[in-house]
């Protein structure tokens, strides 16, 4: 993608979610594949206010979370989330789904959505990232350490390691990593748990209901392109990134992958290790609070009634002790 910060923006329009949800197109310099489309919904609390969020996607996925949305609302923040390009409402025709070559992709369109967040008259503003997005938005918030308008991170469950045994961190993920930036297109095992988003969704076992085309429930193979880019994302975590702003970074009490289904699936983090974000959480430098929930699923707004209820008075007490 062309990471120039140049883009134009469509009026706002009905989202897909519901009448009190709206979206606007960012558009960018096209790829090889066409158009470079992202996609800014918001929904605007019952009163005027200062203080918004962006929340930043996680891979397979897209923002439906309106329960999230609605919390932030009800606590006087507006609500913004942005589908990234390749991704949910900004994915198009004959495109690859989730297709990068490295995360700095996504700073031109999380820049211009900050721009349109400020240009609506919004000066506090928490940014937010589940898994992908959580080291995104962490890596965002290191490269940009006098934004005029981010005032705090909160990341749920990010994707600071890959979860998979030691010999294959040490010896098998810098060549395949090495390959991914040379063959891009080349595929490898995901290794993700086949549980996962058929425990979230109503068809199967969930009460959520999402696009099955964005956020899929088999997903057997990534894109070496994927694995390079997180991979060398990953090692600016490893090393500390530093942070100006406070950063309250959350993860289950347990890591588990189960092969059938059962009560594990349903209490615990079956993507990543809750060890590894831990780990990484505390080296960044920084004002930063590390926070587990017990029996939190991976993305910690979709799990339990309440549990997600401990997730929403946690983040907003923190937020009232450090931005409000």
């Amino acid at each position: 993608m062309n990471n120039s910060s140049a883009y134009s923006q469509s009026p706002y329009q009905q989202d897909i979610l519901a009448a009190d949800y709206e979206q606007t197109t960012l558009s960018f310099a096209a790829d090889e594949q066409g158009p470079v489309i992202a996609t800014l919904v918001r929904k605007k609390a019952s009163k005027q206010t200062s203080k918004a969020v962006l929340y930043i996607h996680g891979f397979l996925d897209y923002f439906f979370q309106t329960q999230m949305a609605e919390q932030f609302n009800q606590h006087g923040y507006d609500f913004y989330a942005l589908d990234l390009h390749k991704y949910g409402r900004s994915y198009r025709t004959g495109q690859t789904f989730y297709d990068v070559r490295q995360l700095s992709e996504y700073d031109a369109e999380i820049t211009a959505a900050l721009e349109i967040i400020a240009t609506e008259k919004h000066h506090h503003i928490v940014l937010a990232g589940h898994s992908t997005g959580g080291l995104i938005t962490t890596l965002y918030a290191a490269h940009h350490p006098n934004h005029p308008f981010i005032k705090a991170l909160w990341n749920n469950s990010p994707f600071y390691d890959f979860n998979t045994n030691i010999f294959k961190k040490k010896l098998a993920l810098p060549r395949v990593s090495a390959l991914g930036k040379r063959f891009p297109k080349l595929k490898f095992p995901s290794e993700l748990n086949p549980w996962y988003t058929k425990s979230l969704h109503k068809d199967f076992y969930g009460e959520w209901d999402f696009n099955l085309n964005w956020k899929p429930t088999h997903y057997p193979k990534v894109y070496l392109s994927f694995i390079h880019a997180i991979y060398e994302a990953q090692k600016e975590i490893h090393m500390g990134a530093k942070l100006t702003i406070p950063a309250l970074i959350m993860h289950s009490h347990q890591s588990k992958n189960p092969k059938r289904w059962g009560t594990e699936v349903q209490n615990s983090d079956v993507i990543l290790s809750v060890k590894d974000i831990e780990k990484y959480a505390n080296k960044l430098q920084g004002d930063v609070s590390v926070m587990t929930i017990k029996n939190g699923i991976h993305d910690l707004v979709l799990s339990a009634a309440p549990v997600r209820a401990e997730v929403y008075q946690n983040l907003f007490t923190w937020l009232k002790e450090k931005i409000d």
